[in-house]
């Protein structure tokens, strides 16, 4: 493709998956987010928990000179604290919910338009998945009244792999995922869904086995946020195994999945209309790998996949 992305597309990045040491609130935040920032390729950035208020004012004082979209990414509070958005447990789901309410207030004060979640594990017993589901629906009802009264953020929940590693209750099949989002949607809430393309190969290890088409036409207009990032699944032994969003180039996401993954949003209608939307690199390093390479590598990838798009794959409306 000729046209450049940068008037089609708001390129961001997981800022707390690039730098791990700071996925915890804690660490060279400030630092790090300042150099991402300062990097004219980045539209948008994805920030995590900031426990201290005084790093947490100066980051967002520092996005907002940098006139950055911003997202705020609750996953790390829910995993971190082992909690559970669909537990059968009222205390337990309770204390999920009061989580994503913390990272709703942070997300306000660092400017962000939404707030990213994610279900938790889907139930042992097959029997027990209707239950869990409206229980999920219930909290994320809750989770969106409050965001809507304390800030106006949209919220947002990524599917995740229902097996491999996280095992989620959402991410097995995207049609239930836009079922939810229509329910809740038609209830008055701003939510949607996020797909992420390094999870997509996780979400398709058994018949009957979907595309990046097919799952984006599944969704539809519930569709708010994406993720572009790779995976390791057929090799166990791979110290990158699961889900760890390496760098693309090892596993199963490299330069052409991800063209495809792009042409496939151009065809759902994503890309190519009168927004420009966020569509976010979720790479990190693994072992002792250097997050600045891990980064020029995300952004020379896609930069020869978005060039590689035929004219055919895309459309922008006038």
């Amino acid at each position: 493709m000729s046209e450049p992305h940068h008037g089609h597309v708001d390129m961001g990045i997981v800022h707390f998956m690039v730098y791990p040491e700071t996925m915890s609130g804690d660490g060279p935040i400030l630092e790090t987010v300042r150099e991402i920032a300062t990097d004219p390729f980045f539209g948008a950035i994805e920030v995590g928990p900031i426990n201290d208020d005084e790093t947490r004012r100066k980051t967002g004082e520092l996005l907002e000179q940098a006139n950055m979209r911003v997202g705020f990414g609750a996953q790390p509070m829910l995993l971190g604290g082992d909690h559970n958005l669909n537990d059968p447990s009222d205390e337990a789901r309770a204390a999920a919910i009061d989580v994503v309410k913390e990272g709703i207030d942070q997300a306000v004060e660092l400017g962000a338009e939404r707030v990213g979640i994610l279900s938790g594990p889907a139930p042992n017993d097959t029997a027990d998945r209707p239950e869990q589901l409206e229980l999920l629906e219930d909290s994320i009802a809750e989770i969106c009244t409050y965001a809507a009264a304390n800030g106006g953020v949209g919220v947002t929940l990524e599917t995740f792999d229902p097996q491999t590693d996280k095992c989620a209750l959402i991410g097995g099949s995207h049609e239930e995922a836009a079922e939810l989002a229509r329910s809740l949607r038609d209830d008055g809430h701003d939510f949607g869904i996020m797909i992420d393309l390094s999870h997509l190969p996780m979400q398709a290890l058994e018949p009957p086995f979907t595309t990046p088409r097919a799952d984006l036409a599944a969704l539809g207009e519930t569709l708010v946020h994406v993720h572009i990032g790779n995976c390791v699944i057929h090799d166990t032994g791979h110290p990158a195994y699961g889900d760890l969003h390496p760098r693309f180039g090892i596993g199963e996401i490299g330069e052409r999945e991800l063209q495809e993954f792009l042409e496939a949003l151009f065809a759902s209608g994503y890309l190519g209309g009168d927004d420009r939307p966020i569509v976010s690199f979720e790479v990190a390093p693994v072992l002792e790998e250097d997050p600045d390479i891990v980064i020029a590598n995300a952004k020379r990838t896609f930069n020869r996949a978005w060039g590689s798009i035929a004219p055919d794959h895309y459309h922008f409306d006038s």
